[in-house]
């Protein structure tokens, strides 16, 4: 009989794991905001917990006969708009803390975008990078069989996150299909387009950000309109995506980074020459056409917008007051702390948050959703249209509320989605 794997690191529940930063700064954040609304305690206090939660172990065979045991995660935080939606992560870190914190962002997200949706979001605690393809498979299919009494088209919609991918879902979708008995495209989002997939999934949250950056310009009176300047942080899906679309805009992209380094160019950078040796070299160092800086150092270059878009607390308190830009828009999930908030609002900074710069994802997620429950696609062009549609009303919303209630962008949307949750709480009542 093979072994198990003394794989302590993977496995160890915490009884303390709610209690990690990311869980106590997104109830920070519900609070703030309902007490901006003046709501009564006993309307909100049931929303700074998750509705369910549930903890896996996920024994898999190894390619060497052996057997690791991951912990896995599953959280639903509201389900009043309807059925759940939220990514899954792969990361050594995850833990329930992070886990549930992701869900209620998406609880936000999804109600202020409007989306039949409520929050949900999952994760295993593995490092993809040290399993074979083999392994990851039969760790992916495990935690799918072990949370299959949470997930369907009508009770939890998944999706890719960080580490995951389409074919990710492809072997989520057919471990539940395999149970039912049929093929089910709807239990997740961001599926190759040969199996139900939606055009433009990989690129719709960059889409959204860089939609976000281009509507701010001119509210927030940018003197150089024409022509803003942007550094983005982060090389992925997300901020490539990103600097992309805003070059294309008339942007000038100052500078940008992946996880080594950072490369910045007042006069602007050339990014087809900057992806050209990207490919060759798999890195951005080297890189002649800009100056390499440190990511912490990137943050610091003066802009007009500064685009995080790699992960989660990249601006905090401690370098809040160095940044030296005039708009901030989250591609990223919380990679903003909620004492740099009170430092970026002091100072005159704005920030387009990530409930609605990078709002566009999930909303792809939806149009993927409708089109395998009714066996219908849509093409690239009216993904993109509708997309367009929903973001700008959300972001012009949003501004409106900022307005009225002279309150941050932030604090606005958070409002706005607290509202809508919570109206419908209201109207579904309080069973029994």
């Amino acid at each position: 009989m093979a072994p198990v794997s003394e794989n302590t690191s993977s496995t160890k529940f915490s009884p303390n794991e709610w209690e990690t930063e990311d869980f106590l700064m997104a109830q920070d954040r519900l609070v703030r905001a309902a007490k901006a609304a003046k709501l009564d305690p006993s309307v909100y206090e049931p929303l700074k917990s998750p509705k369910r939660a549930l903890s896996v172990v996920i024994p898999a065979r190894m390619e060497d006969g052996s057997v690791q045991v991951f912990a896995g995660y599953r959280v639903h935080h509201d389900l009043a708009l309807g059925p759940g939606k939220g990514g899954i992560r792969f990361h050594d870190k995850v833990n329930l803390g992070e886990v549930s914190a992701m869900a209620m962002l998406m609880t936000w997200k999804c109600a202020l975008m409007n989306l039949p949706f409520g929050g949900a979001h999952g994760g295993i605690r593995v490092d993809p990078d040290r399993l074979s393809l083999n392994e990851l498979e039969r760790v992916t299919r495990r935690y799918a069989s072990e949370i299959m009494d949470m997930i369907g088209p009508d009770e939890d919609i998944a999706g890719p996150d960080l580490n995951t991918n389409e074919q990710t879902m492809a072997w989520i979708m057919d471990t539940y299909s395999v149970n039912k008995g049929h093929t089910v495209p709807s239990v997740v989002t961001g599926k190759p387009q040969c199996i139900g997939g939606s055009l433009s999934n990989l690129e719709s949250t960059g889409y959204g950000v860089a939609l976000c950056a281009r509507q701010i310009v001119c509210p927030m009176g940018v003197a150089n309109a024409d022509s803003p300047s942007v550094i983005v942080q982060g090389l992925g899906r997300v901020g490539a995506e990103v600097a992309h679309r805003l070059n294309s805009y008339g942007f000038v992209v100052r500078g940008i980074s992946d996880a080594e380094c950072g490369l910045h160019n007042p006069k602007g950078i050339d990014l087809e020459k900057l992806m050209e040796h990207y490919r060759k070299a798999n890195s951005l160092k080297g890189y002649k056409e800009a100056q390499e800086v440190t990511n912490e150092e990137l943050l610091e270059q003066p802009c007009d917008i500064l685009a995080p878009c790699a992960v989660s607390n990249q601006i905090r308190k401690d370098n809040a007051s160095k940044l030296r830009c005039r708009i901030v828009v989250e591609g990223a999930n919380s990679p903003t702390t909620p004492d740099a908030d009170d430092v970026l609002n002091e100072r005159g900074i704005s920030v387009v948050p990530d409930i609605l710069a990078n709002a566009s994802g999930v909303t792809v997620g939806y149009f993927e959703w409708v089109q395998g429950l009714m066996r219908l696609f849509w093409t690239e062009e009216e993904v993109y249209k509708r997309v367009e549609e929903l973001v700008l009303k959300a972001f012009d919303k949003v501004f409106d509320a900022s307005e009225r209630y002279n309150t941050s962008l932030r604090d606005a949307a958070m409002r706005v989605a607290l509202e809508r949750v919570i109206e419908a709480r209201r109207l579904r009542g309080l069973y029994p």
